[in-house]
């Protein structure tokens, strides 16, 4: 019986075209099919990783916006206090709080408080800030007290948002990928 198991198993060999004992030296995948498989990979790889980081800006623009809207929620709430908006520090930063003493407010370090009214708990920093001296958001007062400017540059110069946003806030005079915020 064993002798007729060895007879099928040497056909099939024969039939598939190889000994056993070529079998045994042909173990492995080829240089080639291992090159392809690798470069298959790799561009892949390429293609996520792209799309990866353009989601990645989006997602910091969206964070970037929505920073803006708070800030302004709060200089409203400020202007509902003192009948106009903080003037504008050196650095494009919030001046704020008149008598006796004016605060300038940091981004990313301060609360934006005056008294005992807290506005805002924390001044945010543009999400891609990591030390002093990068991009950060930008703050200047305009029309006597009256109205404001709030901007920042987004990554994604083809956001549809940035034209709306300078076209409501004109008086700003700001444009490229400059997203601006202004009084209502």
């Amino acid at each position: 019986m064993k002798k007729t198991k060895k007879k099928i198993i040497h056909f099939w060999q024969r039939q598939a075209g190889f000994t056993f004992e070529e079998r045994k030296t042909r173990r492995g995948f080829t240089l080639i099919e291992l090159l392809v498989v690798i470069s298959v990979i790799g561009l892949l790889t390429a293609l996520i990783m792209v799309n990866f980081n353009a989601a990645r800006e989006r997602a910091r623009d969206v964070q970037r916006k929505s920073d803006l809207d708070q800030i302004k929620k709060s200089l409203r709430m400020y202007y509902n206090d003192a009948n106009l908006y903080p003037e504008a520090a050196s650095g494009n930063r919030i001046k704020a709080c008149g008598n006796p003493t004016t605060t300038t407010f940091e981004w990313g370090t301060m609360s934006f408080t005056c008294s005992s009214m807290v506005y805002m708990k924390l001044l945010p920093h543009d999400p891609s800030w990591k030390q002093v001296g990068d991009n950060d958001y930008n703050y200047t007062q305009a029309a006597s007290g009256q109205d404001f400017c709030l901007w920042i540059a987004l990554e994604n110069s083809s956001d549809g948002d940035l034209t709306n946003s300078q076209t409501r806030c004109s008086s700003c005079g700001l444009n490229g990928a400059n997203y601006v915020v202004c009084a209502d």
